[in-house]
């Protein structure tokens, strides 16, 4: 009757052990979910980011009660990195913009930014303002010649 009870007590105890590393598990399951993302959308800046004009353009500079936004992002992907063209919303105007720094950290050796932030250009290209005032991205170098006027008038290259 010992052997009987002992086995009973033993197999009661697996199957609370059992239940309680399944219950954690499914806890921590939920937990993780709720606080870690792992989809890539959210990598960069993307539409109704909000964004910050470092070049001293008259546009970009002039204080207003809301913030640039961006409202396209000209890629297949919809997620802009450095390099890529926008569209803002800046005044109650659309103007188009090229993504000099990110917040979101990229690939090895890169830097991340404290701010998203662009710098306005034209249709054609030629950026609006004659200085940036801000490091940007060493990135641009090797995109090639179309953002060769932007690494022209920066004042640093990090």
């Amino acid at each position: 009757m010992g052997s009987l009870c002992s086995l009973y007590q033993e197999s009661t105890m697996a199957l609370l052990h059992r239940t309680a590393a399944l219950f954690l598990s499914q806890r921590w399951l939920t937990v993780s979910r709720q606080f870690l993302s792992l989809s890539a959308p959210c990598a960069a800046i993307q539409k109704l980011t909000r964004v910050r004009v470092v070049d001293n353009s008259a546009l970009g500079n002039t204080p207003y009660h809301k913030p640039p936004r961006c409202i396209h992002v000209y890629n297949k992907n919809g997620v802009g990195k450095v390099g890529d063209r926008v569209l803002l919303a800046i005044k109650g105007q659309k103007k188009k913009a090229v993504i000099v720094g990110h917040r979101m950290p990229g690939p090895s050796m890169t830097p991340r930014f404290d701010s998203n932030n662009v710098v306005l250009i034209e249709d054609n290209g030629n950026p609006v303002g004659t200085r940036i005032r801000v490091p940007i991205s060493s990135c641009l170098r090797t995109k090639g010649g179309e953002y060769s006027k932007l690494l022209a008038i920066a004042q640093a290259i990090v």
